[in-house]
């Protein structure tokens, strides 16, 4: 029987980070990464590390919730089993219902431990490998018809393989956006589009019939995410495949929408699943479904990315990526962790554990 490890002391910090420049979207506007950071350390001098960025639209929490929350979970813990991440996950979900961007933090922070105690990296701790490339998208934010083309040009100019293009703005407008995008960046570069939940399921089906013609390789949550009960019916009279996002939380969301039929493809972000634990629930479901699946997150820093990018390697049915937003910040709190190069193509540390930090220096200068 594996000897416990146990958890001596959690600290909880909120990191603030502004952006290069606002990222824009149907849901509203960001400025500022707002983040929460978790750090775990055990009896035998292992600490782990985690970072959620709460979106209150999508999952009701905030900075200060996660870290009021986080601070609950700080005190159940002490003394526990770092390893046992089961029941960790499983005292989480007993002692408050949702804040899954701050369960996911703490996670993180446990598995970057058991992937050290066991001398691996996380990738391979979560049984993958790296027989495949992982190549970020970067996202146009939502905005005039002129300036979302400049800024894709700029995109397709810096190298990246794939553009991501934030709509849910109106319709109507929103073919006038591609249009422009795909007058701009010809026809060879994929183009991927992300309403946010913002159109309702009448306006989905026109203007997703309407963006046909410009060779769109999938759109993320058309409508409402509580309206998902037609999200089948606009799957089938699509062109374009759906992805589900908001409406596929956890494992129970992925297993209702698998039943009913509602998508082509899921993207899974820890903030949502509530960690790594239930995410790969999830992709165990989609595998057993033949549904393919991409890996996104909100406004994290390279700390959490990194993360994302070890769990990207666990199965071969995850083949899109969504790691941009690290980029967007003015400046890197993180030592380590993935290196992005040329493309968009991400390098995944070999280190035992998550191969990723943020150092004392930079807690304080970022951190409250």
């Amino acid at each position: 029987m594996q000897q416990p490890l146990l958890i001596q002391k959690i600290e909880l910090f909120k990191l603030s980070i502004p952006l290069k420049e606002p990222f824009i979207t149907s849901l509203g506007r960001d400025d500022f990464a707002r983040n929460v950071l978790v750090k775990i350390q055990t009896s035998e001098g292992i600490t782990g590390f985690g970072e959620c960025s709460p979106y209150m639209a999508i999952s009701g929490e905030s900075q200060d919730t996660c870290y009021t929350v986080g601070g609950y979970f700080a005190t159940l813990f002490k003394g526990k089993n770092a390893l046992d991440i089961e029941e960790r996950v499983e005292e989480m979900d007993k002692l408050i219902y949702g804040n899954t961007s701050i369960k996911s933090a703490f996670d993180m922070a446990l598995y970057d431990i058991a992937a050290q105690h066991a001398e691996v990296p996380l990738y391979k701790f979560l049984g993958g490998d790296k027989s495949k490339i992982i190549a970020t998208d970067y996202t146009v934010s939502i905005g005039e018809p002129e300036k979302m083309a400049q800024d894709a040009l700029k995109i397709k100019g810096e190298g990246y393989t794939a553009i991501k293009v934030k709509l849910g703005k109106d319709g109507k407008k929103d073919v006038q956006r591609m249009r422009a995008i795909r007058q701009a960046v010809g026809k060879e570069i994929p183009l991927r589009i992300d309403a946010n939940q913002g159109w309702n399921a009448e306006e989905a089906i026109e203007t997703l019939n309407a963006l046909s013609p410009f060779d769109i390789q999938h759109c993320e949550e058309p409508i409402p995410r509580w309206d998902f009960m037609k999200l089948p019916s606009i799957r089938r009279a699509s062109p374009i495949p759906i992805m589900a996002d908001e409406s596929c939380g956890d494992e129970h969301d992925a297993e209702r929408l698998i039943n009913l039929k509602a998508c082509d493809y899921m993207n899974i972000k820890l903030g949502k699943s509530g960690g790594i634990f239930k995410a790969l629930k999830i992709v165990k479901l989609a595998a057993d479904a033949a549904i393919h699946l991409q890996v996104g997150g909100f406004v994290e820093s390279r700390l959490a990315m990194t993360a994302f990018a070890h769990f990207s390697l666990c199965h071969p049915l995850i083949e899109h990526f969504d790691f941009d937003t690290a980029l967007m910040f003015s400046e890197d709190p993180v030592t380590g962790g993935i290196i992005y190069s040329r493309n968009g193509v991400i390098t995944i540390p070999d280190i035992p554990g998550l191969g990723a930090s943020i150092g004392e220096n930079m807690i304080s200068k970022w951190c409250s």
